[in-house]
């Protein structure tokens, strides 16, 4: 028979190692790349529109936890759903997603108005505030291409904004390392568990959400006030 203080040893080991596993995740395995400031505006973009109405622009920075915190503190931002784009299968579970075999990236759909807040500045605060866009199928402490960083273009015109964009950074070298975005066609986008929805907002002391989606906040708050809402 196994010693009592044996299965306690044994017991205390495992939980140690699990929370020290997840401090290690909360804090990231990879630094991100900080960008040169003032973050240029891009180049091509759309006017605003002259009347009120509803355009869309699908995501993927990491985790969506926090890039839907992010882009639901912009002016002229109408909704923002967590999700998953990109894949394969329809109608993915989180499960299915996080094996990596689906081809689905974490994602956020955004619904805006145009008249208010332009495809480019919505690029803009992607690039510079939602998450790192010169890390390769990861994002942080979380590994995989679920975590890759891409836009799901629904137009032309989105398409053209974004390749001249990504190309407008990297020539002026704004990354110390050179954007990995994709910049790829819109297919699907399906809508994310009840749980994942505005995770961020019921979750301010979890050490994830603490370190690594809070200060996108305060980042976008400093950085860009005039289009920042609470």
């Amino acid at each position: 028979m196994r010693s009592p203080t044996i299965g306690r040893t044994l017991a205390i080991v495992a939980i140690g190692a699990f929370l020290a596993w997840n401090a290690i995740r909360s804090v990231g395995a990879r630094p991100a790349a900080e960008p040169h400031y003032p973050f240029p505006k891009p180049a091509v973009d759309a006017p605003l529109a002259t009347a009120k109405s509803n355009q869309t622009a699908v995501l993927a920075g990491g985790c969506f936890w926090g890039v839907q915190a992010v882009f639901e503190h912009l002016k002229g931002v109408r909704s923002v759903t967590a999700g998953y784009s990109g894949g394969r299968v329809n109608s993915p579970s989180y499960e299915m997603v996080s094996s990596g075999l689906t081809g689905h990236a974490e994602s956020v759909s955004i619904t805006f108005d145009p008249s208010q807040i332009s495809y480019g500045q919505i690029l803009m605060i992607f690039f510079s505030v939602a998450h790192d866009p010169t890390q390769l199928n990861r994002q942080g402490p979380d590994d995989g291409t679920q975590y890759r960083s891409a836009i799901f273009y629904s137009s032309e015109e989105q398409q053209r904004i974004a390749a001249a964009y990504i190309q407008q950074l990297d020539s002026a070298k704004v990354y110390p390392r050179k954007i990995v975005t994709e910049v790829v066609p819109f297919k699907a986008f399906f809508r994310a568990e009840d749980y994942h929805q505005d995770y961020l907002q019921t979750h301010t002391d979890q050490p994830y959400i603490v370190y690594n989606d809070l200060p996108k906040l305060e980042h976008l708050k400093k950085q860009f006030p005039e289009i920042y809402r609470n």
